[in-house]
């Protein structure tokens, strides 16, 4: 049997002023003879490239543009439906009623804009990493562009004019998005 005092050390966690290597015992309560394995205190990584890139990949990105649209969409949609359900009252309806067109209400417009900004978010993601691995460069031009295309894909189902219009708003939206957020890290002690 190995010696009992160490495990108060493995079990408190690695010591934060030292650096030593942090020990790990999946046996610890197993009346076994059993050897610590050495956890990493780093990220492990495949390749050198993935270590230097200080950056999400563009899968990470797809799924939090995506998700991050999509619960903003069906919140905000839900809210407005919950308003327009409240409006749609009529002085006969019993509770039941009234709690029925605020639930109908609230799903319908929450899966619509739901629907709508996961795309957005989707579109933008996607040309965002697209960009940025034909340029070769992570800039602000990069975001910009993104937007640019993405309000021109959203709206070129409508037109010529109406796609060019949405890209102007998406990459002037962008382009102060990304702005205040410059700003925000330069200015706000965070």
């Amino acid at each position: 049997m190995a010696d009992r005092s160490s495990d108060r050390e493995i079990d408190s966690g690695f010591d934060q002023g030292s650096s030593q290597p942090r020990l790990y015992n999946p046996y610890k309560d197993l009346q076994v003879p059993y050897r610590n394995f050495q956890l990493p205190t780093s990220p492990e990584f495949l390749f050198d490239e993935e270590a230097r890139r200080q950056r999400r990949s563009w899968g990470e990105n797809l799924t939090f543009y995506t998700g991050c649209g999509y619960l903003a969409g069906a919140v905000g949609g839900a809210s407005t439906g919950f308003v327009s359900g409240v409006k749609s009252f009529e002085s006969g309806d019993t509770m039941k009623l009234r709690i029925n067109r605020i639930l109908n209400s609230s799903g319908h417009s929450g899966r619509l804009w739901g629907n709508r900004l996961g795309v957005i978010g989707l579109l933008y993601a996607g040309l965002e990493s697209g960009i940025e691995a034909v340029r070769d460069t992570d800039d602000v031009w990069n975001c910009v562009a993104a937007g640019l295309g993405t309000g021109a894909l959203y709206r070129a189902a409508r037109g010529v004019r109406s796609a060019a219009v949405a890209g102007a708003i998406g990459g002037v939206v962008v382009g102060v998005a990304v702005t205040g957020k410059q700003m925000l890290k330069r200015y706000v002690p965070i």
